[in-house]
């Protein structure tokens, strides 16, 4: 099976939730093997299990990351295709007076060069980005 959808770390985020979305959740098993999450992505989960001080909760996120994010979704590169639409996407914001979310941006990238849907919660974050596909799992 091939990828049709890239993950937004809240998407990966969302079953360390003490209540998660369930219809999140549903949308998460049915398209198993279809999925994958893009390495600026990976950072995040990383970053933020990192910052955490040890302890039970620690745990529970280094071993989801260890057992499930990491054995079940291929990490996409931010590699030069991305590189370049990203830049694409900087220079066109810019000449409108805004600047994206540098992250994201790399987010948007890996997905577009990819021709991937984005999963997200963060609809908002990602809109303005041109040809982007994006869904919202949540609903």
């Amino acid at each position: 099976m091939s990828l049709r959808f890239l993950l937004d770390t809240n998407v990966l985020s969302e079953p360390l939730r003490p209540v998660p979305n369930r219809r999140l959740l549903d949308r998460l098993d049915r398209h198993i093997g279809t999925m994958g999450l893009a390495a600026p992505t990976w950072h995040e989960l990383r970053f933020g299990c990192e910052r955490l001080p040890g302890s039970r909760r620690r745990e529970l996120i280094e071993n989801y990351l260890a057992t499930v994010v990491r054995v079940d979704f291929p990490i996409l590169p931010y590699d030069e295709a991305a590189a370049a639409w990203h830049a694409r996407e900087r220079a066109r914001w810019l000449t409108r007076g805004s600047t994206p979310p540098f992250v994201d941006g790399q987010i948007a990238a890996i997905a577009s060069v990819n021709d991937l849907v984005l999963v997200t919660a963060n609809g908002a974050d990602f809109a303005a980005f041109e040809g982007l596909r994006l869904e919202d799992w949540s609903r």
